[in-house]
């Protein structure tokens, strides 16, 4: 079950190093701003702002794998991570959208309960 506990985190890494990609290098392109519904006009002057955002998904990721990496010794850094993740996807819930709680949060809380639960 650890090997499946790890495969989880290691997809809520994979897809916050999706959300860098997304928010530092296609934001103003037309895959980010259609992913974001944004017109040209905002994701031009947002564009940093999005980029320091996808920083953070960054340093995400990497803690996530981090975790995985120490194996056994790193369950500390994945609870810390995972619950970040979590944090950060109810924030974002609450304050852009609902749908953020299922791309974000769900998958980082299902990883979450199960690496509790099977520790």
């Amino acid at each position: 079950m650890n090997t499946v506990v790890n495969l989880l985190i290691a997809l809520v890494a994979l897809l916050h190093v999706y959300f860098l990609v997304l928010e530092m290098f296609l934001w103003d392109k037309p895959f980010g701003r259609k992913t974001f519904k944004l017109t040209q006009e905002f994701a031009t002057a947002s564009k940093v702002l999005a980029a320091n955002q996808g920083l953070y998904n960054g340093f995400l990721a990497a803690g996530l794998a981090w975790g995985i990496c120490l194996g056994d010794a790193g369950l500390s850094i994945k609870i810390f991570f995972l619950a970040c993740v979590i944090v950060a996807g109810v924030f974002g819930g609450i304050t852009v959208g609902r749908k953020i709680l299922f791309i974000q949060a769900l998958p980082a809380a299902l990883a979450l309960v199960l690496l509790l639960a099977f520790r």
